[in-house]
């Protein structure tokens, strides 16, 4: 049996590079785990990142910072890129009938390109287990 691969949400990789984030423990705690292992990000995942990261009330970093920061992320044993080449409209469809706000749009999209890639979505948003619904939740882990 393969190992599993996992896509990393932004609050995941935000969490685990921030110290001082609430969930930063807990993060690390399951990296460390299962880090070593197949687990990366998407165009989506690394947009984010940078996007919190250098956000003044929330990250504070400048862009040269979160940028390093993110390189020495991904320099980590057990990384792959995980491309997007199918859109949305093609990644969201299992979960059309659960997407029904602004909110939810990468959150799909994240979702889909788990289930495309026989993934599992790593995230910290519990609201993510609606998203998926009963025959997708093996895509999904939450981290609490």
């Amino acid at each position: 049996m393969s190992k599993p691969k996992f896509l990393l949400d932004v609050n995941v990789l935000v969490a685990l590079a921030d110290e001082d984030h609430v969930h930063h423990d807990s993060v690390l705690k399951w990296f460390r785990a299962t880090g070593k292992q197949n687990w990366g990000v998407c165009a989506f995942t690394e947009a984010g990142f940078l996007r919190v990261s250098t956000r003044p009330r929330t990250g504070g970093r400048s862009m040269r910072e979160a940028v390093e920061l993110l390189t020495r992320l991904i320099a980590l044993p057990g990384f792959h890129y995980w491309p997007i080449s199918v859109a949305w409209s093609t990644l969201a469809a299992p979960f059309e009938r659960r997407v029904f706000g602004h909110q939810q749009i990468t959150d799909a999209y994240l979702l889909g390109l788990a289930v495309r890639e026989n993934g599992v979505l790593v995230t910290l948003d519990k609201a993510m287990e609606h998203l998926a619904g009963r025959e997708y939740r093996h895509h999904l882990l939450v981290l609490e």
